[in-house]
Order: C-alpha cells, then sequence, then structure tokens
C-alpha cells in the first residue's frame, strides 16, 4: 500500500484536493498505479488495496473521504468490499466495472456505490467524477445544519431536505447521496421534463453526454426504491417526477 507524501507544512502539494483521502481498490497494477498517479496529481492522499479482505482492513484502519472501487478482486468482489465498508462507516464509492453490463451498475447502486465507470475510461473524467462525490458529501453535511422550511410532500412521497430523509407511504426509503440529489433535482420542478444532460450538470456537475447511461441506471436504481410510476420516461429527451393530480 502506498500514500502520498504531504509538504513540511501538512498540506498536500496541490491544493484542489488538499487533505482528502482516496482509497482504490484495484487488482490489476497498471490501472490501479495509472489512477493513484493522476489522484496524486490532483492533490489526493492516496492508499491502494489489491483484493477484498485488504480494502476493509484498510479503509477501516485509514478512514478514507472515497473508495474507487473495481467489482472483480480476488479474495471477495467489490460488491462486499461495498457492503462491509458501508456497514461500519457512509463513504461515497466509486465503482469501476470491465463489463458494460447494466446487472452489475444497478446491483452496485444497491449496495451504496454512488457512481460507476465502465472500463475502459478517461483519467480525466475519473479525476472529475472524484471531485463531484466529494462537493456532494460537503454540500450534504452543510444540508444537514441548514434548517429549510417544512417538508416537501408529492402525494405519498415525502422528501426532508434537512435530515436528507425521504419517505414513501410513511415508511423511510433508504438513497444514497446521489440519488437522493438526483430525487431532489426531479422534485424541484415536478412534472417537468429535465433533460439527461440537465441532470447529469446539476446533480454531478458533469457536462459531458458521455455520462448520460449513468443517469439512466441511477434512475433505474431510484425507481426500485420509489416506485417505477413515480418517475416518468420522455423518449430521446429525459425524466420527470410524476406528481397526484391536484
Amino acid at each position: 500500500m502506498e500514500q502520498t507524501h504531504t509538504a513540511h507544512n501538512g498540506t498536500a502539494t496541490a491544493t484542489q484536493g488538499a487533505q482528502r483521502r482516496v482509497l482504490v481498490v484495484e487488482d490489476d497494477p497498471t490501472i490501479v498505479d495509472a489512477i493513484a498517479a493522476r489522484l496524486r496529481a490532483e492533490g489526493f492522499l492516496v492508499q491502494t488495496a489489491g483484493d477484498g479482505p485488504a480494502a476493509v482492513d484498510t479503509a477501516e484502519a485509514w478512514q478514507p473521504d472515497l473508495l474507487i472501487l473495481d467489482i472483480m478482486l480476488p479474495g471477495f468482489d467489490g460488491l462486499e468490499v461495498c457492503r462491509r465498508v458501508q456497514a461500519a462507516r457512509p463513504v461515497p464509492v466509486l465503482m469501476l466495472t470491465a463489463r458494460d453490463d447494466e446487472t452489475d451498475m444497478l446491483v452496485g447502486l444497491g449496495v451504496g456505490a454512488d457512481d460507476y465507470m465502465t472500463k475502459p475510461f478517461s483519467m480525466r473524467e475519473l479525476a472529475a467524477r472524484v471531485h463531484v462525490l466529494l462537493r456532494r458529501v460537503e454540500r450534504a453535511a452543510i444540508a444537514a445544519t441548514t434548517p429549510r422550511s417544512g417538508i416537501l410532500r408529492l402525494g405519498e412521497l415525502e422528501i426532508d431536505h434537512a435530515q436528507r430523509r425521504v419517505r414513501v407511504r410513511s415508511e423511510d426509503v433508504h438513497l444514497t447521496p446521489t440519488e437522493f440529489d438526483l430525487l431532489v433535482c426531479l422534485a424541484n420542478t415536478p412534472r417537468a421534463v429535465l433533460s439527461r444532460e440537465q441532470l447529469l450538470a446539476e446533480v454531478w456537475d458533469w457536462a459531458d453526454a458521455s455520462g448520460t447511461r449513468t443517469v439512466d441506471s441511477h434512475i433505474k436504481a431510484l425507481r426500485r426504491k420509489i416506485g417505477a410510476e413515480r418517475i416518468r420516461t420522455v423518449h430521446g429527451v429525459g425524466y420527470a417526477l410524476e406528481t397526484p393530480t391536484p
């Protein structure tokens, strides 16, 4: 395992990701070295693990701010790593998969991953996704301490901004931070159709159309949790949150 060196004043040598810890879990040395090098260049502190058990042990000992996690790993797979790490402490997870398999993506999102990328991917996009996930965590922390008036109720769907909680028919629904932000984005303009590109820009801060598959997969995961009938697909355009007729 490796860790970046910091400057003598205790700050990372670059400022953009200063002092944020990223654990990269990947068993391919070429890929893990490339990811680690790019993140260090962005100013992050980085450690690596090459199998499932090492990933869980390192996450427990090092307390990273974010995990980059390959699905296929020796020992046990990335899905099990995600389950165990999330059970101990919520942490944003960017899942990597070698297969462009929607089932893998949905299962990964279902066990607590916040985003995914399919190999091969550009290091520029990966670094951008990491920054976005960390900004979302910061926004969530601020929102949790900033009172907002009331709870948004759309029929049987309730969204509590202050506590970042969602209920359907008075039952709590567990959403990942990304799913919550996606739902709020749709709920801000109920019934209005938002394009995939709009959702990608608003929720992920990512303007590249190559990421629209990410939106589709998160929408499917969100539908499974709050009910498929609540999110309408407008083919060729995007999605809208359905609300009860007045």
